[in-house]
């Protein structure tokens, strides 16, 4: 693989990631139904619901300079977690009839995170060695 295609192709994880993660802000920061139904559920309406927003902004920003790209995946790796884990323990896959996209969503978006951290090994080194 060359250096061109490594970085053709973290650029293409860094708008996925980037993308999903901006786009469902509307929601939560407009405070949509199906936002508010599921913080709600969670016990975490109204505050949850945008402090998590306020934490997917940042991270999709981090993704998208490249010099952080590899700190923005690790807080959208851990965001994406904790979604993972409350669509399989209290929300169930599918939500309010969205056929399970949040989830499939979520899922996508992590797996674009790891492999950002996995391409940024280097850059996060760094920064936890200083």
């Amino acid at each position: 693989m060359t250096v061109q295609q490594k970085n053709i192709g973290c650029w293409v994880f860094r708008l996925i990631a980037s993308v999903i993660m901006l786009q469902t802000l509307f929601f939560k920061f407009t405070a949509a139904p199906e936002s508010v139904y599921i913080f709600s559920t969670l016990g975490m309406e109204p505050w949850g619901r945008i402090g998590i927003g306020l934490l997917e902004l940042i991270a999709a920003v981090l993704i998208l300079i490249p010099r952080t790209t590899g700190k923005g995946a690790l807080l959208g790796l851990g965001l994406m977690t904790a979604a993972i884990f409350f669509h399989l323990t209290r929300l169930g896959l599918v939500v309010q009839n969205d056929h399970g996209m949040l989830f499939l969503m979520a899922l996508v978006v992590f797996c674009s995170c790891l492999i950002l951290i996995y391409a940024s090994y280097d850059q996060l080194t760094k920064f936890f060695r200083t």
